[in-house]
C-alpha cells in the first residue's frame, strides 16, 4: 500500500509477524485474542484503551518513516 501512496499503519498482537510482512508502521496490540480491547476492563477502561491505540495509529499515520517503525511509546 504503502509503494502506491497509501499511507497504512498495522496494530498488531505479534510485532515480528508484522516485520515479516513488510510492515512500514507498526503499532502493538493489546493481546491476541483482544488486539484492540481487554475484556476484564470496565467499558470506560476499554473504551481508553481503544482511543489511546487509535491515536497512537494516528501519530504513526502522521510520522514519516524511511523503513520499518516499531511505535510502542
Amino acid at each position: 500500500m504503502e509503494r502506491a501512496g497509501i499511507l497504512a499503519v498495522h496494530i498488531c498482537s505479534i510485532v515480528p509477524i508484522s516485520k515479516t510482512v513488510g510492515a512500514n508502521r507498526i503499532v502493538p496490540a493489546v493481546a491476541i485474542p483482544h488486539p484492540l480491547g481487554d475484556p476484564t476492563k470496565s467499558r470506560e477502561e476499554e473504551k481508553a484503551l481503544r482511543r489511546a491505540l487509535v491515536e497512537k495509529a494516528l501519530r504513526a499515520m502522521e510520522t514519516k518513516v524511511e523503513g520499518q517503525r516499531v511505535f510502542e511509546e
